[in-house]
């Protein structure tokens, strides 16, 4: 994890850069958690028994939670002045069961200015404990280049 108050700028940022990545184990309590936050009540992820009743073998994240993490990964590296423009082609391809550890892994897939801004894209993917990607995508951000002014 890096210091969200540390600002990234475009011009330090290259192609295969890889970015700090970050890692919640996954508790019944935090899985508990998120589904109140982020009002997903499918007891798939904060019921075992009714879980295991759909043919998972444990309860599971769901992808409010997953997503999330991505954001942490990303907000946590591009710095206050960043901004995340979108979040593309998530999907969930496995679960992160409860008693796992999720692992957020990115790197820089590209830079390019565009009208004057510093756009960056993100490959970005959770994995299992296992070494499983979950859910691949891609964020797209912008960054502040040097010399412009922070409002």
């Amino acid at each position: 994890m890096t210091d969200t108050r540390t600002q990234r700028y475009f011009e330090d940022v290259e192609a295969g850069e890889e970015l700090p990545g970050v890692a919640y184990p996954l508790t019944v309590y935090r899985l508990v958690m998120a589904a109140g936050a982020n009002r997903d009540f499918n007891s798939i992820h904060h019921n075992t028994e009714y879980a295991r009743g759909t043919g998972a073998k444990e309860m599971y994240a769901n992808t409010s939670f997953l997503l999330g993490v991505w954001e942490r990964c990303v907000r946590d590296w591009i710095g206050p002045a960043g901004t995340i423009r979108g979040i593309h082609g998530f999907r969930m391809r496995s679960f992160n069961y409860v008693g796992d550890t999720v692992r957020v892994r990115a790197s820089v897939e590209d830079t390019r200015v565009e009208d004057g801004a510093g756009v960056v894209e993100i490959a970005i993917r959770c994995e299992n404990s296992s070494g499983v990607s979950v859910g691949p995508g891609t964020v797209e951000v912008t960054l502040p280049r040097r010399g412009e002014e922070q409002a």
